[in-house]
């Protein structure tokens, strides 16, 4: 239906066991943050509760803010290079959850392997292995 916002593509590691590399993996549609940070913060407050800050590599983003709006508040997104395949989200003063990016337009069997190997608890597979097609 045109005009319904998709829910973000979006596996997390169901233990919260944090004993692997990841807790999960996302999986956005394009490159434009501004269009899929929000609606990923969302649903990641729905499941860690409420989200401070959010870490990305500039390189891998169009037009990277110094924050974002979501749930009525502002998110405050720091910046580094060098990591364009993760994400790490921040709900606590050091309460750190590193997601796996999946790019955008990955072959979706591709994605689909590389979010589950993320997800996985205990998982210890790096980023360019899981994203090997």
């Amino acid at each position: 239906m045109p005009g319904v916002p998709l829910l973000p593509r979006l596996e997390l590691e169901p233990t919260m066991s944090r004993e692997g590399v990841f807790d999960g993996a996302w999986w956005p549609r394009t490159h434009h943050v501004l269009a899929e940070l929000p609606d990923l913060i969302t649903a990641l407050g729905a499941h860690y509760g409420r989200i401070l800050r959010v870490g990305l590599d500039t390189s891998a983003w169009d037009g990277v803010p110094r924050s974002v709006a979501a749930n009525g508040l502002v998110i405050r997104i720091n910046w580094f290079t060098g990591s364009d395949a993760t994400i790490s989200v921040t709900r606590g003063l050091q309460d750190h959850f590193l997601l796996l990016v999946v790019p955008p337009g990955t072959d979706p069997a591709t994605a689909a392997s590389a979010m589950a190997g993320a997800s996985a608890t205990g998982n210890h597979t790096s980023a360019a292995e899981l994203l090997v097609g």
